[in-house]
């Protein structure tokens, strides 16, 4: 399956031959010259990395990140721009930037990094959110909601439910699941069950389709129907 890659930057002319490079390694590129269209494209679009200029019009490349993990969009991004100082850099880290790569650059390097970035999602992400289950996660406040709803969870059920919904559609197993309450130190083979109970009351529990399955261990979020 091809990269998607998302490439914002006002320079139509180095925009151009990054694209043909990009395109002839076999990724697949959509282009826009700024970042308030940037923030569309990656609302409305699935992107595996999105790389961006930090100076453009309109919405700058710090604005348009921090806009997107605002909106909890948790795609790779990488800065790519003139800006040298270690204080830019720290700036576009502090948007939720995922890499930062400075011009002049070696076109095949920024293959290689945006390869090694589209194997992952971002944690810079400051919501997490599941349009189709109607659930949304502050992961600053450590907060999660359905259908708007307040859920009431122990830090362990944050914690489960943090790990589960990141892994969205596919499902958790049970190592990674007792990894995520106890780490090393596991307990019980019951002791899990306690704690994914407590999380199916509070998740599940007050309304009318159960969203939280469990199978062999394995655990996932899905609607029963889909």
């Amino acid at each position: 399956m091809s990269i998607r890659v998302l490439y914002v930057e006002d320079d139509k002319r180095f925009a151009a031959t990054v694209i043909e490079f990009l395109e002839l390694m076999g990724l697949v590129c959509d282009y826009c010259d700024n970042g308030l269209q940037g923030v569309i494209l990656a609302e409305k679009n699935q992107y595996d990395v999105i790389v961006t200029d930090i100076n453009m019009p309109k919405l700058d490349g710090l604005g348009m990140c921090q806009k997107l993990r605002q909106q909890g969009i948790d795609t790779p991004l990488l800065m790519l721009t003139a800006l040298h100082e270690l204080d830019d850099k720290l700036a576009g880290f502090d948007c939720g930037a995922d890499d930062y790569l400075t011009k002049p650059f070696e076109l095949k390097e920024l293959l290689a990094r945006i390869k090694t970035l589209s194997k992952r999602r971002s944690g810079n992400a400051q919501k997490l959110v599941i349009q189709e289950l109607g659930l949304e996660l502050n992961l600053g406040e450590r907060q999660a909601f359905r259908e708007g709803i307040l859920l009431k969870l122990t830090p362990s059920s944050w914690k489960l439910l943090e790990v589960i919904a990141r892994a969205y559609p596919n499902c958790v197993d049970r190592q990674m699941l007792e990894h995520t309450i106890w780490g090393d130190d596991v307990p019980d083979s019951e002791a899990l069950k306690v704690h994914i109970h407590r999380l199916r009351q509070r998740i599940d529990k007050p309304f009318s389709e159960p969203l939280l399955h469990v199978v062999n261990g394995n655990a996932v979020l899905k609607r029963v129907h889909s």
